[in-house]
C-alpha cells in the first residue's frame, strides 16, 4: 500500500499536469518544470521508481504464492490491470527518462504529444491513462471501504474518480491538436525539434534495443512467477488438509493457503468484504474443533478481533492457515435465499431518527372496542406519516401507539435537516387531526417526539428467511429517552444538539437544556419546544 499510495500521488498529479493542456501549452509546460524539481530530483527518482519497482515485485511476488486461481471479479479485473500496466509503461518511460538521461532530449510535453500524436502509441498511452486509475481506483476503495470516513466521501469520490481521467484525456486531446499545427508548419518544426534535442536515428534505435530489453524482462519474470505459481500447486498436491463446515460441505485441500483461499478454491460460500486484508473481520470463524493445531493469531489479528469483541475460539480464516483437520462454524454464511452474510453483519449510518408516541393513549382508549382503538390508529397514522415520507424518512416501525422513524439520505447533514422538516410537517398535521376531532366531538390527541442523531447500526435483525431490516445502537436509545421526557417537561418536541449543529443551525442563541437520560453516558443538550409545527420558529433567532 506504500507504495502504491506513492505511485497514486505521481499519477494524480501527472494526469492534472496533462489536464492542463486543456487552457495553454504554457501552463502545462509551466505546471510540468515544477513537478520535475521533485521527480527528477535524486530523492523523487529514488522514491519513485523504488516505488514502482517495489510495487511490482511485490505483485508479482504475491501472484507466484497464490494458492489458487479462484477470487471475486474485483480482484481478478485489479490483478489483469496490473499486469496491463508493465507492458505499456515501459514504452512510456524509455522515450522519456530514457530518452532525457542518456540522449538530452528535452522531454516535455511538447516533445511527447508530438512524438505519438496520431499513432497507434496515442491510444495505447490513453488506454494506459485508465488502466493506471482504474486499478488505482479499486485498490483505494478495497483498501478503504470498511472505513467510516470513506462511506461517507464516497459520492464526492466517485465524482472526482471520473473527472481527473477525462480531464487528463481532454487536455492531451487538446494539446494533440496543437501539436499537429506546429509540426505542419516548417518553422515551428524546426523550432520543436531544435529545442527537445529530437532523438536522431540512432538514438531512436537504441531505445528501442532497451524497449525490447525491459519487455523480455518483464515477460520473463512473469513467467516465473506463474512457474512459480503451478510448481508450488503440484507439491501441495502431495499434501492435504480436511476441512468440515458447520451446517455446510466438508473439502480435503492442499495445505498452505489461507482458510479463506480454501474456502473460494472449493466453491464453499465465505464472507469476506476487505478481500481477505484481516481488516473487516466478516470471514471470522468459530474454531470448534483442531484450534490447538493452529498457529497463535498475530498481533494485527488480535487486534482485529479485539474491535469486533470476538469471543474466544473465534479466528480471521484470511489469517489461518489450517495444517490438520478442522472443524469451523462461519460466522457470516451467505444465505441462498437473501444473500443473509451481507445484510446481517451490519452497516454503520450517521443518521437522525425520530421516536412518536401519543401521550394518555392507554387511558383515553379504557372501555373501547377493539375495533374503535384500530381505528383512531389508522387515523392518526394516515395523518402523519405522509409528512415523514414527504421529507425522506421511513416509518421502521410502529410501536404500537407510537412509531421510529429514521432518515437515510446521503450525509447527515440532509439527513437532520429532513428530519427538522419532518417534525414540523408532523405538527402540522396534528393540528389538522385534532381540528376534525373536535368536529366530532373527540378530544385532542397530544404526541410526544424525540429527534437525535448520531452512529446506528443497521441491519436484518432475525432469524434466515425471517429478519426485518432495522436499526440499533446507543442512538436509538437516546431518542427514545428523549421522546420520554417530553412528558415531563410539558412539551411536544425534544431536539438534541447534534440534530441542529448537523443541520447547519446555529445553537448559541437557543434556549438548550441539558438532560441526562437514562442509559446514555453524558448529559444531552436540546432544545424543548411546546407545539411540534412552532419548530421552524423556534429555530430562527429573535431580534
Amino acid at each position: 500500500m506504500a507504495s502504491g499510495l506513492v505511485l497514486f500521488t505521481y499519477a494524480l498529479f501527472h494526469f492534472l499536469n496533462i489536464g492542463l493542456g486543456l487552457f495553454s501549452s504554457e501552463l502545462m509546460e509551466r505546471a510540468q518544470d515544477w513537478r520535475q524539481v521533485i521527480t527528477r530530483s535524486w530523492p523523487g527518482t529514488i522514491l519513485i521508481y523504488g516505488a514502482l519497482l517495489t510495487h511490482a515485485g511485490l505483485a508479482l511476488y504475491k501472484l507466484a504464492r497464490r494458492s489458487t486461481l479462484r477470487m471475486p471479479l474485483w480482484e481478478a479485473l485489479q490483478i489483469a490491470l496490473g499486469l496491463l500496466i508493465p507492458i505499456l509503461l515501459i514504452a512510456h518511460i524509455v522515450y522519456t527518462r530514457f530518452a532525457h538521461e542518456l540522449f538530452e532530449v528535452n522531454d516535455d510535453f511538447a516533445y511527447l504529444v508530438t512524438l505519438i500524436f496520431g499513432s497507434t502509441d496515442a491510444w495505447l498511452q490513453s488506454l494506459l491513462l485508465l488502466i493506471v486509475w482504474v486499478h488505482a481506483c479499486i485498490g483505494l476503495n478495497f483498501w478503504l471501504r470498511a472505513e467510516l470516513w470513506w462511506r461517507r466521501l464516497r459520492p464526492v469520490l466517485t465524482s472526482l474518480s471520473v473527472l481527473i481521467p477525462g480531464f487528463a484525456l481532454v487536455g492531451f486531446l487538446t494539446e494533440g491538436r496543437r501539436a499537429v499545427a506546429r509540426i505542419a508548419d516548417p518553422e515551428t518544426r524546426a523550432e520543436v525539434i531544435a529545442r527537445t534535442n529530437w532523438p536522431d536515428s540512432d538514438a531512436m534505435a537504441a531505445l528501442l534495443r532497451i524497449e525490447n530489453i525491459i519487455t523480455v524482462i518483464f515477460w520473463v519474470l512473469l513467467a516465473a512467477a506463474a512457474g512459480t505459481y503451478l510448481v508450488r500447486k503440484l507439491l501441495r498436491r502431495r499434501k492435504s488438509v480436511r476441512i468440515s463446515y458447520v451446517n455446510g460441505p466438508e473439502i480435503v485441500s492442499p495445505k498452505g493457503p489461507t482458510l479463506l483461499e480454501m474456502s473460494r478454491a472449493n466453491g464453499v460460500a465465505h464472507t469476506s468484504l476487505c478481500g481477505g486484508r484481516g481488516r473487516c473481520t466478516t470471514c471470522r470463524v468459530l474454531v470448534e474443533d483442531g484450534a490447538d493445531d493452529l498457529e497463535p493469531p498475530s498481533e494485527a489479528e488480535k487486534r482485529s478481533l479485539a474491535a469486533v469483541g470476538a469471543a474466544p475460539g473465534m479466528r480471521l480464516a484470511c489469517q489461518i492457515r489450517p495444517k490438520a483437520p478442522l472443524t469451523v462454524y462461519r460466522v457470516f454464511r451467505p444465505d441462498g435465499r437473501r444473500r443473509r452474510a451481507h445484510a446481517s453483519q451490519g452497516q454503520e449510518r450517521r443518521m437522525a431518527i425520530l421516536f412518536l408516541d401519543i401521550r394518555g393513549f392507554t387511558a383515553r382508549t379504557t372501555g373501547q372496542l377493539p375495533y374503535d382503538v384500530v381505528f383512531l390508529l389508522n387515523r392518526f397514522f394516515d395523518a402523519i406519516v405522509p409528512a415523514i415520507t414527504a421529507n425522506g424518512g421511513v416509518v421502521d416501525k410502529y410501536l404500537g401507539d407510537g412509531l421510529l422513524a429514521l432518515f437515510e439520505t446521503p450525509d447527515e447533514a440532509s439527513s437532520a435537516q429532513a428530519a427538522l422538516a419532518a417534525t414540523t410537517r408532523i405538527g402540522e398535521a396534528l393540528e389538522e387531526f385534532n381540528r376534525t376531532l373536535a368536529e366530532e366531538g373527540a378530544p385532542e390527541v397530544r404526541i410526544g417526539i424525540g429527534l437525535h442523531l448520531g452512529e446506528v447500526v443497521l441491519g436484518e435483525i432475525g432469524a434466515a428467511g425471517n429478519a426485518p431490516r432495522t436499526i440499533i445502537g446507543e442512538t436509538v436509545n437516546a431518542a427514545s429517552r428523549l421522546e420520554a421526557m417530553t412528558k415531563e417537561l410539558g412539551v411536544e418536541v425534544l431536539v438534541s444538539a447534534p440534530v441542529l449543529t448537523s443541520a447547519g443551525i446555529e445553537t448559541e442563541h437557543l434556549d438548550m437544556v441539558k438532560l441526562a437520560l437514562r442509559g446514555v453516558n453524558q448529559p444531552v443538550p436540546s432544545l424543548a419546544v411546546t407545539r411540534a409545527s412552532h419548530l421552524q420558529s423556534a429555530l430562527t433567532p429573535t431580534n
